[in-house]
């Protein structure tokens, strides 16, 4: 590896949380004004994910008083305190422009995600038939 890799390798965070395009996130970023810091939430669906490494970006994209705001977040960025994942969403695309043309109650909805149901250990099964 060379200098720009190893000096990368330690500015990429490792208690992100897994999320994919479709996912509602809520980003929780420090905003700085004048001498006061403080964090602020951003939360909408994440409409893509690109670049790797300590370079990687994701798209969120939410719907405030009728208007589209998409903001862009770096992944690795110190400025961002956390991200929490709202409802994992259920998409067949990776990237999702398509939702910059609807319009209305519609422009924001992605099918969710259906839980997967544990599998039971068979140690288990005999346990709770005693």
């Amino acid at each position: 590896m060379g200098i720009i890799e190893d000096i990368e390798n330690k500015q990429i965070k490792k208690d992100l949380p897994k999320f994919k395009v479709g996912d509602t996130v809520k980003v929780f970023s420090k905003i700085i004004e004048g001498g006061k810091e403080r964090v602020q939430g951003f939360e909408g669906i994440v409409l893509k994910r690109q670049g790797g490494g300590a370079r990687e970006t994701f798209t969120v994209r939410k719907i405030v008083q009728g208007v589209g705001v998409e903001r862009l977040f770096p992944l690795h960025s110190p400025l961002i305190t956390r991200i929490e994942i709202i409802r994992s969403g259920r998409v067949r695309r990776a990237k999702l422009y398509y939702l910059r043309k609807r319009v209305g109650g519609k422009a924001s909805k992605v099918e969710e995600e259906k839980a997967v149901l544990g599998v039971v250990a068979p140690e288990e099964t005999l346990e709770s038939a005693e």
